[in-house]
C-alpha cells in the first residue's frame, strides 16, 4: 500500500483541483500522517508527462526520471537545512568543527533564491511547483517574503504548503491558500501500511502515535524504543519507584541516543503516560499505551484526578525547560519525586 492508496480521500481533493490550479495549496494535519508524501506525489503528478489513469507520476517519463533524481528544473523544494536528506546532510555532519549548525527555518536566502525560478519560463513548457515543508517553520521574513509571491501570483505556478501547525502561519498566508485538511488514515489501512513496511506490534505504535502511520514507523525505531522502555520499566512501579535510580537509567538512555532532542522526547513520552492515567483514574481506556490498561488501572487506584491534574500541567513547564540547556539526571530526579507524591 502506498501513500495515495492509504489517503485515497485527500488524493482525489487534490486531482479535482489539477484542472484549474489555485495559485497556493495548504496541506494541513497532524504530525506524521503523510502530508509531505502526499504533496509530493501531487507534484510530482504535475509534472509528469505521461500520468496513470489514478493521476499518479507515471514514474518512466524524462520528467520522472529527473524528479527521481532530485534535480527537476521546474520543482523547488523548500525546508529547514536541518531536514536536509541523503548524502548532503551526511556530508554537512562530518565537516570539520566549527560549521555552523543546520538550520531549523526555512531562511529569506532560500526564498529570495526563488526569484530566477519564477520568472523564467518552465524548462517542460508545464507546471511550476514551490514546495514547502514544514511551512510554520518560515521565521518572519521568510514569511512575509512568500506573502508577497502569493499576493502578485504567476501564471502556472503552484505553492504548496505542508504544515503540521497551520494556526502558526500567518492569517494573510491562510487566506490565500486553498486548504486541504488531511486526517489520519483509517485504523486498518495504516496497520497494513506499517506490515509492508516491516513494523511489527503495528497496532500498539499506532495508538502511540495517536493514528498517525509515519510517526508511528518513527517511533517503532531502536532508539525510540529505548527511550520508552526505559521510561516505561520505571513509571510503572508507582509509589515503590526509587527516583535517583530511576532517573539514572533513564538518563543513560538519553545520553546514549544520537538523534535530536532525546530528553524532550523522553518528557512527551511520560505526557502521554499521564494523560492516559488521567484516563484511567476516570475509569476511561487509554489512548495512547493500550497494551499497558490493565497498568495504568491498577496504578490509578493509588492516586486522584485532581492531582493528576495538577502534575500533568507542571509537566508543561518541564518541557518548556527542557527545551532550554539542563542537566538531565538532575531534571529526570527532580520528574520522577514529584510522580512519586502522585501516589
Amino acid at each position: 500500500m502506498n501513500i495515495i492508496e492509504m489517503h485515497s480521500q485527500s488524493w482525489q481533493q487534490l486531482c479535482e483541483r489539477r484542472a484549474q490550479l489555485p495559485h497556493a495549496l495548504l496541506i494541513a494535519g497532524q504530525r506524521g500522517i503523510g502530508k509531505f508524501e502526499l504533496a509530493r506525489s501531487f507534484a510530482a503528478s504535475l509534472l509528469c508527462e505521461a500520468r496513470t489513469e489514478s493521476g499518479s507520476a507515471c514514474g518512466r517519463c524524462l520528467a520522472c526520471g529527473w524528479l527521481a533524481q532530485g534535480n527537476h528544473p521546474d520543482l523547488r523544494l523548500l525546508q529547514p537545512g536541518a531536514l536536509a536528506e541523503g548524502e548532503e546532510a551526511e556530508a554537512a555532519a562530518g565537516d570539520a568543527a566549527g560549521r555552523k549548525k543546520a538550520s531549523q527555518q526555512i531562511t529569506i536566502d532560500q526564498v529570495r533564491a526563488l526569484d530566477d525560478f519564477l520568472h523564467v519560463g518552465t524548462h517542460r513548457h508545464g507546471a511550476r511547483v514551490v514546495l514547502l515543508n514544514p511551512a510554520e517553520a518560515m521565521n518572519r521574513p521568510t514569511a512575509n517574503a512568500i506573502l508577497k509571491a502569493l499576493e502578485e501570483p504567476i501564471a502556472g505556478t503552484l505553492f504548496i504548503l505542508v504544515s503540521s501547525e497551520p494556526h502558526r502561519l500567518l492569517p494573510t498566508i491562510r487566506s490565500r491558500c486553498q486548504t486541504i485538511p488531511m486526517r489520519p488514515p483509517p485504523t486498518a489501512r495504516a496497520i497494513a501500511w506499517l506490515r509492508h513496511a516491516g513494523v511489527r506490534d503495528g497496532e500498539q505504535w499506532l495508538a502511540l502515535a495517536a493514528g498517525s502511520p509515519l510517526l508511528a514507523l518513527e517511533l517503532s525505531a531502536k532508539g525510540e524504543r529505548v527511550l520508552l522502555d526505559s521510561l516505561l520499566g520505571q513509571v510503572a512501579h508507582g509509589k515503590g519507584l526509587n527516583a535517583v535510580v530511576a532517573a539514572a537509567i533513564v538518563d543513560k538512555a538519553v545520553k546514549a541516543e544520537k538523534r535530536p532532542a532525546p530528553l524532550k522526547r523522553t518528557l512527551e513520552w511520560a505526557q502521554k503516560w499521564l494523560f492516559d492515567l488521567t484516563l484511567a483514574s476516570q475509569g476511561l481506556p487509554p489512548r495512547y499505551f493500550v497494551a499497558h490498561a490493565p497498568q495504568l488501572l491498577r496504578l490509578a487506584q493509588g492516586t486522584d484526578t485532581r492531582k493528576l491534574l495538577a502534575f500533568n500541567r507542571k509537566t508543561i513547564q518541564y518541557k518548556a525547560q527542557c527545551e532550554q540547556p539542563v542537566n538531565s539526571r538532575l531534571f529526570l530526579e527532580e520528574f520522577f519525586l514529584n510522580y512519586i507524591r502522585l501516589f
